[in-house]
């Protein structure tokens, strides 16, 4: 079964460390990637802080390391893009930026666009002008147990109404509650958490609650599990990753749960080192739910907020 990865920081590791994105020994590449079955992987620009020169230094590396290796990826911007790296037997490869704190005006969204990004976060775990993060910290250090209430910020929901506007998918997987309050209300247009689990099976702050899963689900939105245990809970983050993408569809339905593994996000995990697992986690996805389901949350569900938000072919803005 062939599937679509939501969420890794390999990108920016890869870049700071002087390595390639074809071929390092980072928990993915492109060539493990597409060995294990991946039919797109989105590599977010994971900005702590940051400038704009500097994310546009990591876009920059992001483009040079796909068109180098133009015979095993491309470049996904829209759904035809994707439909045309699949007809190819190629890797599709989907810039998203996690943290946009460095933005300033709606330009910037239009520049975002340029660069190929299609799915942006409005904060990590830092608060910035735009947003506060879904924890707390106390004595400089993020208390995990202790979830943030405050609202986006008059900046916030202007670059919210741009990235909408741009046709950018909006990422929700660091925001407060407040602030993902403040995106669902009377919300039409799907919005997705990129790689968070179930606060409900391991009660920490970056973790979804029920009604926040409900919630995105209502606005046809999506809930992509990540691997990491500190969020997954357990021992093994395969049989955590199971228990929480079952957890998902209970709440939200099968329309809801994907996969955003976080690789390169987090130190190795027990049962789920690296992309090469990723058949075998499939594989018990397919057994528990049966094929059509597993198909929707390997790839279907994303592929269509993709459609939904990014649209069937390039938009010019």
């Amino acid at each position: 079964m062939n599937y679509i990865d939501m969420h890794c920081d390999t990108l920016t590791f890869a870049s700071d460390k002087g390595l390639s994105l074809r071929k390092n020994n980072l928990q993915l590449d492109f060539e493990r990637l597409r060995a294990a079955g991946c039919e797109a992987q989105c590599f977010a620009i994971f900005m702590q802080g940051g400038t704009r020169e500097k994310f546009y230094e990591y876009a920059g590396f992001f483009r040079r390391e796909i068109y180098g290796s133009s015979d095993i990826c491309a470049p996904v911007l829209c759904c035809a893009d994707l439909e045309a790296a699949r007809s190819a037997g190629k890797l599709g490869c989907i810039l998203t930026a996690e943290n946009i704190g460095f933005i300033s005006s709606s330009a910037d969204i239009a520049g975002l666009y340029a660069a190929g990004v299609r799915m942006a976060s409005l904060v990590w775990n830092d608060e910035n002008a735009l947003a506060y993060p879904n924890l707390k910290f106390r004595g400089g250090k993020p208390d995990f147990r202790s979830r943030e209430e405050c609202g986006l910020k008059p900046r916030g929901r202007d670059a919210a109404a741009a990235l909408d506007n741009a046709g950018i998918i909006i990422d929700v997987s660091h925001l407060s509650d407040g602030g993902l309050s403040d995106l669902l209300r009377g919300r039409k247009k799907p919005l997705v958490a990129s790689h968070s689990n179930a606060f409900a099976l391991h009660p920490v702050s970056r973790n979804l609650t029920d009604g926040q899963i409900r919630g995105i689900a209502d606005c046809g939105g999506i809930a992509a599990i990540n691997f990491c245990l500190d969020f997954s809970g357990g021992e093994n983050a395969m049989d955590g990753a199971l228990l929480h993408v079952a957890h998902i569809i209970d709440v939200g339905g099968e329309d809801c749960a994907a996969i955003g593994s976080d690789f390169d996000g987090m130190l190795p995990q027990a049962g789920m080192e690296s992309c090469e697992g990723m058949p075998v986690l499939l594989c018990r996805i397919a057994e528990k739910f049966g094929p059509r389901i597993a198909d929707k949350v390997a790839r279907g569900n994303f592929e269509r907020v993709l459609r939904e938000v990014c649209g069937l072919s390039l938009i010019h803005i």
